[in-house]
Order: structure tokens, then C-alpha cells, then sequence
């Protein structure tokens, strides 16, 4: 990994494609321990966590998780999940977050050297070269550990740097324990066409 300690560093966390990929992995990411693992390697100006919530829901299981991430040093991004009907009758959720993601990565350009993205989400590729001709460079944390992989290739490619999550278990994950059979970003299955299932 190649930092430098006066740089300036923001975190940009894709929620539901982040948890997916270390579900894959089979660990939980202690998200206090990796704000201070990656604020140790410059100064952190910001992190973003970007979920999508479903709509009308009262108490979302990612309540507690983003009510603890927003006391402990992120900052929260959220819009509300779209609810349809496919052509098959079966009722799906839309909650894309990616231009919610560009957004803010192009607002802070100017004020940072450093962006960790964490997400292996192909769609990122565009916009890590527009920040890149800003001068910014950009590490995607993600895992090519995972068969099939979770993280585009052009996206990779496209990267001055890739962090391979599964290195960093002993650092950023939680000890292992029970799950439960819904949890935390479970509530969005991401798909191919940002499209959740639920039947």
C-alpha cells in the first residue's frame, strides 16, 4: 500500500456492495477499527457510508449500524430504495447509490490527494478517472478473493492502487460469531442490474 503521512485521504464506502463482498469472505467489518487504520496512514478529511433504506420501512435492520457508524466518525449518505413489481409478478427493490457515490467524490476532489473506494462496482470506473485527472489518487479496497470475483476488472485497472480486503481481516474485521439470518446489509442483495429480489 502506498500512502503518504501529510496526505489527505477520504473513505467512500458503497454500502451494500462493501457487505457483500466481505460476507463472500466470510468476516464482519469492524468499521471503528478501519477509520483507524486508514486515518493512521495520512489525515482523514471524511468517510462516507452510502446505503440505500427501503421505503415505508419503520425500523430497518440497518438502523442501529448506520446510527453507530454516524456517531462514530462517518458520514452517513442514504436515500429511500424504490419498490416494484417485475414482469414475472415477483417484488423487487431498486436502491442504487452510485451517482449519490460520483457526487461526492467529485465535490471533494479539490480538498483531498487520497480516495479509498470500497467497492468493486465497474459502474466507479468513469468517475476514478475524473478524479484522477483532478489529481487525486484513488485505491480500491475490494477482494479478487471471491469466486466469481466482486470486483470489475476495468475498475481495477482503472485504480492507482487495489487493497485486497481479505489481507486486512486481522485489522478492520470483527471476531467471528453467530449471525442472524437477516443482517445489516442483507436487506439488499445487490444484483447485475442493481435490482434486490425479494419474493
Amino acid at each position: 500500500m502506498i500512502f503518504h503521512p501529510n496526505e489527505k485521504l477520504a473513505i467512500f464506502v458503497d454500502g451494500a456492495n462493501f457487505y457483500s463482498t466481505a460476507k463472500s469472505l466470510d468476516f464482519d467489518i469492524d468499521y471503528k477499527s478501519l477509520l483507524n487504520y486508514f486515518s493512521a496512514k495520512g489525515r482523514m478529511i471524511k468517510a462516507y457510508y452510502f446505503t440505500a433504506l427501503r421505503e415505508n420501512d419503520d425500523f430497518s435492520p440497518l438502523r442501529p449500524l448506520l446510527d453507530w457508524l454516524d456517531y462514530n466518525g462517518f458520514h452517513i449518505v442514504t436515500k429511500k430504495a424504490k419498490t416494484f413489481t417485475d414482469r414475472d409478478g415477483r417484488t423487487r427493490i431498486k436502491g442504487d447509490m452510485d451517482v449519490e457515490i460520483v457526487v461526492r467524490m467529485l465535490e471533494l476532489a479539490p480538498y483531498v490527494d487520497h480516495i479509498l473506494l470500497f467497492s468493486g462496482d465497474g459502474d466507479f470506473r468513469a468517475a476514478v478517472e475524473a478524479v484522477q485527472k483532478l489529481g487525486v489518487r484513488v485505491t480500491v479496497v475490494s477482494s479478487l478473493a471471491i469466486k466469481p470475483s466482486l470486483l470489475a476488472d476495468e475498475l481495477r485497472r482503472q485504480a492507482d492502487n487495489f487493497i485486497e480486503i481479505d489481507d486486512l481481516e486481522r485489522e478492520v474485521g470483527r471476531p467471528k460469531r453467530e449471525r442472524s439470518d437477516f443482517d445489516d446489509e442483507d436487506e439488499f442483495d445487490e444484483g447485475d442490474d442493481d435490482d434486490f429480489g425479494y419474493e
